[in-house]
């Protein structure tokens, strides 16, 4: 294959790319811009596949057979992804998202130690470009093994205190960057002409870096709470993208430095945006331990919520003409989504105006509630941001809250001791009646109480969300 028709190959690649990244920004058109990047993928996959001569590598020796090494990953990589995708609920769907943030790092960390290792070393650039692969690469992939584990529940704990913590960061960070700086500036010029110093010094400046920067991704998440999850996800996401990038240019590879910051530069974007919705900076995100604080109770008798059946709750919402959803983790547990579906079909059919107002960090990953929406079908335009909707809700009739609990806290507008404070929320105490579906009195994810819930014009609703909705569904269908 000619370089021309390998270089118009790429370009075609990156320009399906792009298209997908543009589509996927809406939930009615996700769909088709992930296809549109596989097709971006599958191109360049095989451009990669001709230009390294991968195939016309028939050889009868498997150990030396091309198409078998790619057939035998492609395989085994379909069907795990396959299974996986296929058998995990959408409760475990963040966890799932942060692990393949991961693979992404992984996959780039692998790239630049194999070519370390197949590649004489190249110039300075070259040597950097692999050096800052393995450095991303390494804190994407740790890092996301912690945000799984935390996710999951399955390791480590929500947040989890370690001395010094930017003082531990930052000596990781300079020797690891030493030990890039070693790789890069060892030549053949700079250090005593024998066969042994020149190898140990490269291959000492690769392990330090691959060591440091892999304990960083470790003690850089592990301090932070798990409510604060959905906004480490998309910085990783960002990091996985940045790692492609360089390794890219370690390679010499177009397509890969295109996509991977295409990737890079989209997560930085959300992660500042969601950063903005968490009343974070960035700095923060990186350097304080923020998340899992905990407010105490006011001194005195605690005011007790005032909980309600669901054939009192029919009569209120029979009787509105305004009904807003506030979705959070909670819907996702009880997989109510579909039940949601079936209420807000009866309301509009009962003569009200539904809608469904999404807070940019509610649920455990970025785009949460979105997805699990999209899946019940619910109408694009139904679904509107907190800041589309806080100026209607003082007119709103009926405010239903389902799982959410963070994203809906007075304490962040009106208490300034509170760890929440400053932090836009959902106004779903504003609206006349407030519904809260939940299983318990338990706080949110972040552990702070929520006074919404013993608000004079709040009630609650206890139990599994799905059951609830479903009650009200069939209060309506008899009624």
């Amino acid at each position: 294959m000619s370089d021309t028709l390998i270089k118009i190959l790429y370009m075609i690649s990156c320009i399906f790319f792009i298209r997908g990244i543009k589509l996927l920004g809406k939930t009615d058109t996700a769909r088709k811009g992930n296809c549109y990047s596989a097709v971006g993928m599958l191109i360049a996959v095989v451009t990669v596949l001709c230009e390294q001569g991968v195939v016309g590598s028939w050889n009868a020796d498997f150990r030396f057979n091309g198409y078998a090494y790619v057939a035998a990953a492609v395989i085994v990589g379909s069907l795990v992804g396959i299974v996986w995708s296929k058998k995990v609920q959408m409760t475990g769907m963040p966890e799932l998202v942060a692990l393949f943030n991961g693979f992404g790092g992984l996959s780039s960390f692998l790239v630049a130690i194999a070519q370390y290792l197949a590649q004489p070393k190249g110039d300075a650039f070259t040597s950097v470009s692999l050096g800052l692969t393995i450095a991303i690469g390494a804190v994407a992939f740790t890092g996301s093994v912690v945000a799984w584990g935390k996710l999951s529940g399955r390791a480590f704990k929500k947040n989890a205190a370690i001395p010094a913590k930017n003082f531990v960061n930052g000596l990781l960070c300079v020797v690891g960057l030493a030990g890039i700086a070693a790789y890069a500036l060892a030549t053949k010029n700079n250090v005593p002409a024998n066969s042994f110093c020149f190898p140990q010094m490269e291959r000492c400046g690769i392990i330090v870096a691959s060591a440091a920067f892999l304990i960083l991704g470790f003690t850089m998440v592990m301090p932070i709470g798990g409510g604060d999850m959905p906004v480490i996800i998309s910085f990783l996401n960002a990091l996985s993208g940045l790692a492609a990038a360089f390794a890219g240019f370690a390679i010499n590879n177009t397509v890969l430095v295109v996509s991977g910051c295409l990737v890079g530069a989209s997560g930085l974007i959300l992660t500042l945006i969601m950063c903005k919705a968490m009343n974070r900076t960035f700095a923060s995100l990186l350097f304080k331990s923020f998340g899992g604080a905990k407010k105490k109770g006011a001194s005195g008798p605690a005011k007790e919520p005032k909980a309600m059946s669901v054939e009192d709750a029919y009569m209120i919402l029979e009787a509105a003409k305004s009904v807003v959803v506030v979705p959070g983790y909670g819907m996702a547990v009880a997989q109510a989504q579909h039940a949601v579906k079936e209420l807000c079909d009866k309301l509009e059919d009962n003569g009200a105006e539904v809608s469904f107002a999404i807070h940019p960090v509610a649920g455990r990953m970025p785009g949460h509630m979105n997805v699990l929406l999209a899946e019940a079908n619910v109408p694009y335009e139904q679904l509107k941001t907190s800041d589309e909707m806080n100026p209607q809700m003082s007119n709103v009739d009926v405010a239903i809250v389902i799982g959410a609990n963070d994203v809906v806290n007075p304490d962040a507008i009106n208490d300034e001791s509170s760890p929440l404070y400053g932090m836009p929320i959902v106004n779903a105490h504003e609206a006349r009646t407030v519904f809260v579906l939940k299983r318990g009195k338990g706080t949110g994810f972040s552990g702070v109480e929520n006074p919404l819930f013993t608000n004079d014009n709040t009630v609650m609703i206890y139990g599994d969300a799905k059951a609830t909705v479903s009650a009200l569904v069939s209060e309506f269908s008899e009624g």
